[in-house]
């Protein structure tokens, strides 16, 4: 009873130090130092001892060294026009199917998703391209709108993921099965997504009004096309083959996506300069974060937090199921306010142990943890690809939520799946991995 006491103070100074507008590292800093010396009668001098080899550690991972290659990766095929032929090549390929190009969202954010690593750069990346050509069209604004917010979050799923490298380095879990585990799970989403589509479009046809043939082959499309496809092979091949590691891979990518858009003639100094700015702000956020989780993670294990909180789960003799759900729950309501590296910085130190006490497998747990995470993308106040598509659209953050709802209950239906089978999850990487 009194580890529950202990937890539950942690967690509420944790929110209250959020509450005051602090920033997510900081706050996590804060916490950790305020639990080492308050719970944990540590002295200054030791927690700053701590502090140092967490710091050292981290900037020695191998890697960790994935997550600035893969964002800068991102970063330069936003500012090419690399999506705006991914658009025109999915266009004759879904013209005739119930929905039309409205499967482009699904479609391109899947894509885009392989070479991303990003949830908000693959919002932001398709749907500057498809908003503008589905209003033109007369599609239907909010399943336009809705398709687009679901699919974008596919970004935290698909491999390359900033996420689950986040999660492999946290949870010592292999980055390359994570990778693995998350394709499957990421096809069956977007399988519901274009199935959900096609079923409105068929029972109501004026949500899709049928494209004009502009008589662009497969032939045509292919070339537009072969660039995403080129960089897909060439990262997560290389992933898959065992040639390279995660960290390897995005680094080959960097090279293969400089050499792609110098090919094109589309590599200028003022574009990699904002390639680079971009990629900085968003490692540098990122490395923050997760260096300040790992204090924390220290923190509670000194406290032995999270194996107490894990055994008197266990005496409990919860179901998995029932904590299943919970931890279903306690994850879409933190999606309510925090991004989703964020989330799982904070929370995996806390229920990691449990997971693993209840029986359950971490590298399935990872995906079902992105899952969680790519909810709270959609789910107001701070569901980040809502606040993707306002910008795009103009629409208010209300409306853009809403159109979003039903691709939120198809991603829980996503995840029941995988709960009730989890070989989705880890088919893939057994037969991959041997």
């Amino acid at each position: 009873m009194e580890m529950l006491l202990v937890g539950a103070g942690v967690i509420g100074l944790l929110l209250g130090v959020l509450a005051l507008g602090s920033w997510v590292f900081a706050g996590l800093v804060i916490v950790a130092m305020l639990s080492l010396w308050g719970l944990g009668d540590f002295d200054a001098e030791r927690i700053g001892l701590i502090l140092s080899k967490i710091l050292f550690r981290a900037a020695n991972s191998w890697e960790l060294s994935a997550i600035p290659l893969f964002i800068l990766m991102g970063e330069l095929i936003f500012r090419s026009d690399i999506s705006e032929r991914l658009f025109r090549g999915l266009t004759p390929l879904t013209r005739h199917l119930p929905g039309g190009i409205l499967h482009t969202n699904v479609l391109g954010c899947t894509l885009f998703a392989a070479v991303s690593g990003s949830s908000a750069a693959t919002t932001a990346t398709i749907g500057k391209i498809t908003t503008r050509e589905l209003a033109e069209r007369r599609y239907d604004r909010s399943l336009s709108i809705g398709s687009l917010a679901g699919a974008g979050s596919l970004g935290l799923l698909i491999p390359p993921s900033i996420v689950m490298i986040v999660y492999g380095v946290q949870a010592e879990v292999s980055i390359s099965k994570l990778f693995m585990a998350g394709v499957l799970p990421g096809l069956l989403i977007a399988a519901l997504y274009v199935g959900y589509v096609a079923l409105r479009s068929l029972l109501d046809p004026g949500l899709a009004p049928k494209a004009a043939d502009s008589g662009s082959g497969a032939w045509r499309a292919l070339c537009d096309l072969a660039p995403v496809l080129g960089l897909i092979v060439i990262v997560i091949g290389a992933i898959y083959s065992g040639i390279a590691t995660p960290s390897e891979a995005a680094a080959v990518g960097c090279a293969a996506t400089l050499l792609l858009l110098l090919c094109e003639r589309q590599l200028t100094l003022v574009l990699f300069m904002d390639a680079l700015r971009g990629a900085l702000i968003s490692a540098v956020m990122v490395c923050s974060l997760l260096v300040a989780a790992a204090l924390l993670s220290t923190a509670m294990g000194y406290l032995h937090l999270p194996s107490e909180l894990a055994g008197w789960i266990a005496e409990q003799g919860f179901s998995p199921v029932a904590l299943l759900l919970a931890m279903a729950l306690f994850y879409v309501l933190l999606g309510l306010f925090l991004d989703g590296i964020s989330i799982t910085v904070m929370s995996l130190p806390i229920t990691l142990p449990i997971i693993v006490q209840a029986g359950y497998d971490p590298l399935w747990f990872g995906v079902f943890l992105v899952i969680m995470v790519e909810l709270g993308q959609i789910t107001p106040p701070v569901g980040f690809n809502l606040f993707v598509l306002q910008g795009l659209t103009g629409e208010s953050i209300g409306r853009v939520a809403l159109a979003a709802a039903p691709f939120f209950a198809l991603m829980c239906l996503a995840a029941l799946i995988i709960s009730v089978w989890p070989t989705i999850v880890l088919w893939l990487p057994t037969v991959l991995s041997g």
